[in-house]
């Protein structure tokens, strides 16, 4: 309550106001921060009596956006700009174009600019530093900084100009509404990729968000905080980076709980964020898809990816997998296509070899998986549910995807290396009962986390239903409970969420 208490008064000290609205690096504006929630319950003020307005509203919102990206990436909100700017012409030029070839050379210039953007930003030091490597010359990193969110809205502008391509969406001839479109602040810096055909014909009908969908959204936004602020963040500054950072000093049976609870981390850290960003959207009136479906319930990879960050793997697969020829080719092309597909998603997600070798890794567990089922005889649907296969199988899959976050979270191979060796030779077993009276609180938030993750999905339907049962006044006297709980909890620095990076 201090924190939020502390915010509310640099609103109003005169000295400290200026110093609170512009960029700081070090203090972006965060979904889990107090100075979000005094902004956006002001935002909230305004919008409501804008809301007969339409273009008043969507310039409001188009403005609160870009300066929500402004206070995390300064002066490269108008590189947002210059892409809203870059769309929209090209979208009407590829509406009018009749030629074939004419329409094809739109849609690669517009690939050509995102993914150009995103060589320059993310992967041009990796590029320079690997041929200096292997020419045994010197290179001192450029100081390039990375635009937050840049490789979540170049992949919606890559999405909105092939769609018009395919014939799946007419282009926008409002301006106001495409860069709504682009800019909307929920989902921009960290997902979930919302694709134009989604959401653009939500904001020409100037939607009004329903009692329901407030419920909805408060909900969501509060279990977006439990799993961001009282199990990722707990669990990740207490434990989980003390032994990635030093594998050795830890025995094999803490590195393994290290990876079970990275994996952990990572899930509550960005489903946390997909969570608030569509709750958020739904105090708006607006309605993303899910972006998670209790990814640990998977019995193979490929149920994993239909699972996991469904907005980019659906992505990935509608604009990469299914161009590059799909499983409309021979077995070994599609298992080409297949692995392809996943090595691109993994350096999708950074400029580091680590994460080309997860993608790599993700890809070859695929193909594994679809050569197993063209191997082995189709087993009846009977069999298949049958406990013991469904648990063997879930038990297998979480394990194969953990080892690979190792790739994801690990700063280098050695780090790998080193956590693989203590798992194999220094494993040690017996400092389970040490471990678990020292790190009670980590082992009770995680086994929180898990329990939350695997208990039916039709007591977190029905908990919903009974928040939105209660009076408005009610539901935010729940809401405010909560924020003290977490309040109290969290750490003392703000942690920013794991996906900002990308």
């Amino acid at each position: 309550m201090n924190q939020l208490w502390d915010n509310i008064v640099e609103f109003v000290d005169a000295e400290r106001l200026k110093a609170t609205l512009l960029y700081d690096s070090a203090n972006p504006l965060l979904f889990n921060t107090g100075l979000f929630l005094v902004l956006f319950v002001a935002f909230l003020l305004v919008y409501r009596i804008l809301s007969r307005h339409h273009t008043l509203k969507t310039i409001f919102v188009i403005l609160f956006s870009l300066y929500f990206y402004y206070k995390s990436s300064a002066e490269y909100c108008f590189i947002l700009l210059g892409v809203c700017v870059s769309d929209y012409l090209l979208g009407l030029w590829l509406g009018s174009a009749k030629s074939r070839t004419l329409r094809r050379g739109i849609v690669l210039l517009n690939v050509l600019v995102n993914l150009g953007m995103l060589v320059y930003f993310k992967y041009l030091n990796l590029i320079l530093t690997t041929i200096a490597d292997f020419s045994s010359s010197k290179f001192d990193a450029l100081d390039i900084i990375l635009p937050a969110g840049i490789s979540f809205f170049t992949f919606r502008s890559i999405s909105y100009i092939v769609d018009i391509y395919r014939g799946d969406i007419k282009p926008t001839r409002n301006f106001l509404n495409y860069t709504f479109f682009l800019t909307f602040f929920p989902p921009l810096l960290a997902g979930p990729v919302v694709r134009a055909k989604d959401l653009m014909g939500q904001i020409e009908s100037h939607p009004v968000a329903s009692r329901a969908m407030v419920s909805s959204g408060l909900f969501l936004i509060m279990a977006g905080l439990v799993k961001k602020v009282i199990v990722a963040d707990y669990i990740s500054g207490n434990f989980i980076d003390r032994v990635f950072d030093n594998p050795t000093m830890f025995s094999g049976f803490e590195n393994l709980m290290a990876v079970y609870g990275f994996t952990l981390q990572l899930y509550c850290d960005f489903s946390g964020y997909s969570d608030m960003a569509i709750g958020i959207a739904l105090l708006l009136g607006y309605r993303f898809k899910a972006n998670f479906d209790a990814p640990f319930k998977s019995q193979n990879p490929s149920e994993w990816w239909r699972r996991w960050h469904i907005s980019l793997s659906t992505w990935l697969r509608d604009y990469l997998y299914i161009p590059m020829g799909g499983s409309r080719c021979s077995k070994p092309r599609t298992h080409v296509n297949l692995f392809n597909t996943m090595l691109l998603g993994g350096l999708w997600h950074g400029a580091s070899w680590m994460y080309i070798i997860w993608g790599a890794w993700n890809g070859l567990l695929l193909i594994v998986h679809k050569t197993l089922r063209s191997i082995f005889p189709h087993v009846s649907e009977k069999k298949r549910n049958a406990w013991w296969r469904v648990t063997a199988n879930v038990f297998l899959t979480f394990n194969l995807m953990a080892f690979g976050f190792m790739f994801f979270r690990a700063r280098s191979m050695t780090h790998v290396h080193d956590m693989i060796g203590q798992m194999i030779h220094n494993f040690h077993f017996a400092v389970a009962p040490q471990f678990l009276s020292g790190y009670l609180m980590i082992v009770l938030a995680m086994a929180a986390g898990y329990l939350m993750h695997f208990a039916p999905k039709s007591w977190s339907k029905s908990l919903e239903h009974s928040y939105g049962r209660l009076p408005l006044l009610l539901q935010s006297v729940v809401l405010a409970i909560l924020l003290l709980v977490i309040i109290q909890v969290r750490q003392s620095d703000i942690v920013p969420f794991i996906y900002l990076q990308y």
